[in-house]
């Protein structure tokens, strides 16, 4: 945790953590792209919100003085993807994954525009991740505390 302008706490380290899982959604949507053309236009809608997310990410981390950590030259999906089934799947985990990254950013901070950027984040992640579950047939279709370790 460190201190910025008017002595708001902000955790650089969770907003890094932020932007890997958005380096990791952009790949990941890059990935099943090829095997879900049914959903091609939700698979772009996807693609081009984490790659916005992700690049205001970056803005934030460089106006605090932090250097955005750059994306993996690959990720390991959750099972490999050859399938419409196991793009679907991994698009639910990332999605998964992004929300638990920005509830992470939501519980280190006091800064209320980086509290409301995050919220805003994990919100969009959680309802994606519910569409996408709706059309791998998963249950239940949303997730009662989007984020949060399953216990």
């Amino acid at each position: 945790m460190r201190e910025s302008g008017g002595g708001v706490v902000v955790s650089v380290d969770a907003v890094q953590d932020a932007l890997a899982a958005e380096h990791a959604a952009v790949w990941t949507y890059g990935l099943v792209s090829a095997f879900i053309e049914q959903q091609a236009a939700a698979v772009a809608d996807g693609a081009n919100a984490h790659r916005a997310r992700r690049d205001t990410t970056e803005r934030w981390l460089r106006d605090q003085g932090a250097t955005p950590r750059p994306p993996a030259a690959a990720y390991l999906p959750p099972q490999p993807v050859d399938s419409a089934a196991s793009a679907i799947a991994a698009l639910i985990a990332v999605e998964a994954d992004a929300c638990a990254a920005w509830r992470g950013v939501l519980e280190r901070t006091d800064d209320g525009a980086l509290r409301r950027s995050a919220l805003d984040a994990l919100t969009v992640s959680a309802v994606r991740g519910t569409r996408w579950r709706k059309v791998a047939g998963v249950a239940p279709l949303s997730i009662t505390m989007p984020g949060a370790a399953v216990g």
